[in-house]
């Protein structure tokens, strides 16, 4: 698997790490159900106590855990402190939220006859989760909050450039006071994770990744009839009506294309204007896209970072390519970026007709689509024509009227006057291929619990 700290600024390998061996994971497993068995029978307010210690933790050392990430994967590095406050939020939201969510529900029942029925919300056991490497903190901590203040364990596969972001995340829960083995990174192969999956005392995995990893891993999952949640890729429409504030619309469309390097499944990756303003959006947005400083990301005058990985740099110039070479038009906008470093120059892609297949891809970097719409109407059916279904955005000066548009528009999420955004008390998920399942508030906490009915009748037997 090759799991290696590789800056994406200068191409130093920093430091390299050995695969899992068998012997490893299967001592994970074993701890990990052990301590499902002690954990599942603490109070809330123990469980609580541990997860508050993380975001103090979080927040006392945010600069040490900021700069991992810059390092790792080249966000900038105030984009990484932001990462590890949103950490340390979701964190507190269980703290306050977890026991009142998993209350058991008294049902109403048509006869009383049928007895006092009421859910409870157990925890399952032990989990696996499979994680990408554009968020590594924010990834772990919106599966590893609500699952622990659920009762249930778990075990972690990180992205192969992530590694030492894994284990600091490790270190910190048992510096926070989690018993041994309720949570475990592992350096784990392909064959490791099939292993895992299978594994009887495993009841459910958790992927966020590419649509060709959720099919593979939903595959082996189904197969094992484990339950699984699956947030995959995204290609978000950023639609503008004909009343919108230019000039807010704009920055937000440069901020939401481009934060994180364009390495956000719900970044705005499509802009959908509609034909009265589509001239004087594309001359904003331009001349915004060439403002981007290109460099080190630990430099705060950074406003664009390097991709993750040169492979990752490489792999989206090919797509535009081949969107080139299926008819679209391609614009290198801005000052060059640096030669040294996993960067991509940012591009604008028009003239995308309905026959070239890149209009339904997702560009995981800095490149945006961007579409003439003929009216509102047009701007919807645009928006809904594409394989994924994960977020987008509605701008215009009548937000009762974007709430309305934004209702038409089929994904798991959609803003009105905003881009997509991640928040510690607003649901994530979407549909199509962009996944199933939904993480944090309550939602994702009760993913994976058993809804056990518990009814207590006190009849006569008919006979």
């Amino acid at each position: 698997m090759a799991y290696a700290t590789i800056n994406p600024y200068t191409g130093e390998t920093v430091a390299t790490f050995p695969d899992a061996t068998d012997a490893e994971v299967r001592t994970a497993l074993d701890k990990a159900h052990a301590a499902f068995l002690r954990w599942r029978q603490t109070s809330f307010a123990e469980r609580g106590g541990i997860l508050q210690n993380a975001a103090d933790i979080l927040r006392r050392d945010s600069d040490a855990y900021a700069r991992l990430l810059t390092l790792e994967m080249g966000k900038l590095l105030t984009e990484a402190k932001a990462e590890v406050e949103l950490s340390a939020r979701i964190f507190e939201y269980y703290v306050r939220n977890a026991e009142t969510l998993l209350k058991p529900e008294k049902l109403p029942v048509l006869d009383p006859a049928e007895g006092d029925a009421v859910l409870v919300h157990e925890p399952l056991g032990v989990l696996l989760a499979i994680e990408p490497w554009n968020f590594p903190y924010y990834q772990i901590a919106r599966i590893l909050a609500p699952q622990l203040s659920a009762g249930n364990t778990l075990l972690l596969k990180h992205a192969s450039n992530v590694p030492q972001s894994a284990a600091a995340f490790e270190a910190l829960m048992r510096e926070a006071g989690l018993p041994e083995g309720a949570f475990r990174n592992l350096y784990a192969t392909r064959d490791q994770i099939n292993l895992i999956i299978n594994d009887p005392r495993v009841h459910g995995v958790a992927l966020t990744g590419s649509e060709a990893a959720g099919a593979v891993v939903a595959s082996e999952a189904g197969k094992a009839l484990k339950k699984s949640t699956m947030e995959l890729g995204g290609a978000d429409a950023f639609v503008v009506l004909a009343d919108a504030d230019m000039r807010k619309t704009v920055d937000w469309a440069v901020f939401g294309r481009h934060w994180n390097g364009g390495q956000v499944c719900v970044s705005s990756k499509r802009m959908i204007v509609v034909d009265e303003v589509y001239d004087a959006f594309l001359d904003g947005y331009r001349k915004g896209v060439a403002k981007l400083v290109a460099g080190d990301p630990f430099d705060p005058r950074t406003t664009l970072a390097p991709l993750s990985s040169q492979k990752a740099a490489d792999d989206i110039k090919e797509q535009i390519r081949k969107a080139v070479g299926h008819g679209a038009k391609a614009e290198e906008v801005g000052p060059p970026v640096p030669n040294r470093g996993a960067f991509v120059q940012p591009t604008l892609l028009t003239e995308l007709a309905e026959s070239n297949p890149a209009r339904y891809w997702e560009f995981f970097g800095p490149v945006s689509m961007l579409f003439r719409a003929r009216d509102e109407d047009d701007a919807v059916r645009i928006a809904n024509d594409s394989p994924f279904g994960l977020g987008g955005s509605v701008f215009t000066a009548d937000p009762a009227h974007g709430f309305e548009v934004a209702q038409r528009i089929s994904t798991g999420m959609v803003f009105v006057n905003h881009p997509t955004k991640v928040e510690a008390d607003l649901p994530f998920g979407g549909i199509r291929r962009s996944g199933y399942g939904r993480e944090l508030l309550g939602l994702g906490l009760k993913e994976f619990v058993n809804h056990k009915l518990i009814d207590v009748v006190d009849i006569e037997a008919p006979f």
